[in-house]
């Protein structure tokens, strides 16, 4: 056996390092003629053995790096060392790949005129760092554009406060009041995109397996979107194949999710025509289907050589694009990556001046209207149940003065008994003093936190500890939401939230109270609340819709009924459905969910009695809402 000594004496590493080796090996002369050339070549490069030799190594450079290649390589002449020199050398297959080589000259030691080139492929390198770049720069202007996003109603809400504190007049109260609303939700948009791209980023985005119905889904994406399309004079529609089976199981929050930012985006670009939304089938089994969801408008269109870019996180087609019509650049990628993560595909196609279609496939397993109808049956019991808030005894722990002064006139206006504490602490002391239905519970406060606060309550060995807590919290990630529920809360409001989003998380923790106090389901009353809402305090707006629900439902009930004397159940079903639209304008929810549960269990047909019953009371209902519309002067 060899001993080392004898295997460097003899040279016999040669072979190793220089034949075998990794690195590329180029002998050449100061003309910069190959005399030699290593086999790996042939793995980095695609040449074969002894290949290269006789030819001119300038002549394998990327012709227009060619004259910075030879000032440096002249360089390397004149020095016994250089290294690190960057070049693109033509490949077998005609492309090109970085290459980063140190030089040896022999001239100084063998006074021969040549040099030995010890060279890298840097190709990877040279792509990560142009990635990381490019990336830096997106991430920069992203920076940019969300500083300018926030300032903007930051900003708007600062002065239209400033000018509220100047005894304005009762019009120009409302009108402030009206674009601080906005500012705000235009703050809340932002927040959302940076939340979601985050939990879709980290992995931990979960996706719903839920039945759902998609008409309805679509049916009520196109309603919120109404107003705005009306205003901008554009037609917005939907259609719905026959073949496509309305009950699907799958996650029907991050469709609506998709869709709301597909048809947000195609009324911002669009002034005038049209926004489509067609949903047809692409491919059936017999428990699954491709459904296509085409989004498609008249707008002011995308150039065919930013399309590519559209779906990159932090940009858009053209920086301009923010500066005219704002926005983060997240919403198409968060929608890219919610459609490809239920393992679906997204399109766009588009003509400047003419329009754009995004389309997006996605495959759904097909549903029962059964389970449907009883998550529909509960929703609507529950709602029946708690009408009414009234008396409900609430302890609110929150540090923050303003968010204790917005939170307690909400539930001023519900009529509930609302208690305050500053912190943990307090919370802690007025829970072992009073009793309470409800708490609702900051998370991050001086002196006692609302982990600490929760776990000391269901820690006490009193019933108190049975007092459902619903954690408010600003940071509302997957995992911040675990953590709640490992502290022992019950639940968790996302902040900034809505009145919806907490009258919803009180009425299903207080169901208990809300018996005590209502045991008979109450009359649906109509609330204008949103309708003012959407139409910004518009009355002749208001007065339009309103009349007009005045004036057509009485004829919508007389062929309801009919069609129901007469058991022609799909004509009662077409009527229901023209009036289920109107439904969430006029502030009537209960109704609204009755016209689904009638359109669900029209289609199976399975429980007729429940059905006649069901559209007799809708009827009523419509009835009613039309009585209580004229006593209010309408």
């Amino acid at each position: 056996m060899k001993s080392l000594k004898e295997y460097v004496e003899k040279g016999l590493f040669y072979k190793s390092v220089v034949e075998d080796g990794s690195d590329i090996i180029f002998i050449v002369d100061y003309e910069g003629e190959i005399l030699y050339h290593n086999d790996s070549v042939e793995e980095t490069l695609g040449y074969n053995s002894n290949s290269l030799v006789g030819k001119v190594f300038f002549d394998l450079i990327l012709p227009e790096t060619l004259d910075k290649f030879k000032t440096q390589y002249k360089t390397s002449l004149a020095k016994r060392f250089n290294e690190s020199v960057e070049f693109q050398f033509l490949c077998k297959d005609n492309s090109y790949k970085y290459l980063e080589f140190n030089s040896i000259n022999l001239k100084h030691k063998e006074n021969i005129d040549g040099l030995i080139l010890d060279c890298r492929d840097i190709t990877q390198r040279k792509e990560d760092a142009a990635e990381l770049l490019r990336a830096q720069k997106a991430k920069e202007q992203f920076l940019a554009n969300v500083s300018h996003e926030i300032r903007t109603p930051i900003n708007g809400i600062a002065g239209m406060a400033s000018l509220l504190s100047q005894n304005p007049t009762e019009k120009e109260k409302a009108t402030y009041l009206n674009a601080i609303k906005s500012a705000a939700d235009n703050l809340k948009v932002i927040i959302n995109d940076i939340l979601d791209l985050a939990s879709i980023e980290s992995g931990k985005l979960n996706f719903e397996q839920i039945d759902f119905n998609l008409n309805d889904l679509l049916s009520s994406v196109v309603d919120s979107f109404i107003v705005q399309s009306k205003q901008k004079g554009i037609e917005l529609s939907y259609t719905l194949d026959e073949k496509v089976s309305p009950i699907l199981i799958g996650d029907p929050f991050r469709l609506n999710q998709i869709l709301i930012n597909l048809i947000s985006n195609a009324l911002k670009f669009t002034h005038g025509g049209f926004i489509k939304i067609s949903c047809q089938l692409v491919k059936k089994s017999d428990k699954m289907q491709d459904i296509r969801f085409d989004v498609t408008d008249t707008g002011i269109g995308i150039p065919a050589d930013k399309l590519t870019k559209i779906f990159e996180s932090f940009s858009q087609a053209d920086a301009s694009v923010t500066r005219k019509y704002g926005g983060t650049g997240l919403g198409l990628t968060i929608v890219k990556q919610l459609v490809e993560l239920q393992h679906g595909e997204i399109n766009v196609n588009s003509i400047e001046d003419k329009g754009t279609t995004f389309s997006i496939v996605i495959p759904y397993a097909i549903g029962t209207a059964s389970k449907i109808t009883k998550s529909t049956s509960a929703f609507m019991k529950q709602n029946a149940e708690q009408t009414s808030l009234k008396d409900l005894r609430i302890l609110l722990a929150e540090d923050n003065d303003i968010n204790r002064l917005y939170a307690t006139s909400i539930l001023k206006m519900w009529d509930c008994k609302a208690d305050t504490a500053e912190n943990g602490y307090v919370a802690l002391e007025k829970v072992r003093n009073n009793d309470y239905d409800i708490i609702l519970m900051d998370i991050q406060m001086p002196v006692m936190d609302g982990f600490e606060a929760t776990k000391a309550i269901k820690m006490s060995g009193s019933p108190k500890n049975k007092i459902p807590i619903i954690a408010l919290t600003a940071n509302s990630s997957a995992k911040d939401i675990e953590r709640c529920l490992a502290a022992g809360m019950n639940d968790c409001i996302g902040k900034p939230f809505t009145p919806e989003s907490l009258f919803a998380a009180l009425v299903k923790y207080g169901q208990q109270k809300s018996e005590e106090h209502h045991p008979q389901a109450v009359k649906e009353h109509i609330d204008l609340s949103y309708l003012r809402k959407i139409s910004n305090n518009n009355t002749e707006f208001v007065n339009d819709i309103v009349n007009s629900f005045i004036l057509n439902t009485p004829k919508a009930v007389k062929e309801i009924k009919a069609f129901l004397e007469a058991e022609n159940w799909i004509k009662m079903e077409e009527q229901v459905h023209k009036v289920k639209p109107t439904l969430s304008m006029i502030g009537m929810p209960v109704a609204r969910e009755k016209a689904v549960e009638i359109e669900i269990l029209t289609r199976s047909q399975q429980d007729l009695p429940s059905l006649k019953k069901l559209a007799l009371e809708f009827c009523d209902s419509l009835e009613s809402a039309v009585a209580e519309l004229k006593v209010m002067g309408y």
